[in-house]
């Protein structure tokens, strides 16, 4: 499966990764409203983005997020309250929430802000997550 990885050492801070994620889904250049978040720990740049690891599933009271064929964690706007318990409880600060929308939204690893980053602080990865597919076939097949 996909996902979108980082090296924090690699960061510059340049905001391009941000830039891109916003401009690109919200049509406006603001970081608030970029699903991938540089923040500053100890003077240094930290990169907050989801790993897809799917701990969001579980939360929704309606089953508004799933796990895509590919292992991609995606919410379904049309079936999502906008309770936002998925922001709460996400143990990565990684589900993100804006006051000008009434749904949550996260990263689907599409890799623009990889294209984009000049120092190549964050990069797709591929990952083996067998868990992940099997926990996907039961709730297909309700076992």
């Amino acid at each position: 499966m996909k996902y979108l990885s980082k090296d924090d050492s690699k960061c510059i801070k340049c905001g391009a990764c941000e830039e891109i994620c916003s401009v690109t889904y919200f049509k406006t250049n603001d970081s608030a409203k970029s699903c991938i978040q540089i923040n500053e720990k100890e003077g240094s740049a930290e990169i907050n983005v989801c790993d897809q690891c799917g701990e969001c599933i579980d939360i929704c009271p309606v089953m508004a997020i799933t796990r895509d064929k590919n292992g991609i964690v995606r919410i379904n706007k049309k079936i999502c309250v906008g309770c936002f318990m998925c922001v709460g409880f996400c143990s990565k600060l990684s589900m993100r929430q804006h006051d000008d929308y009434i749904e949550p939204f996260k990263c689907i690893a599409c890799g623009l802000c990889a294209k984009k980053c000049p120092s190549e602080a964050v990069f797709i990865s591929e990952r083996d997550d067998s868990k992940a597919k099997e926990m996907q076939l039961d709730k297909v097949f309700n076992r």
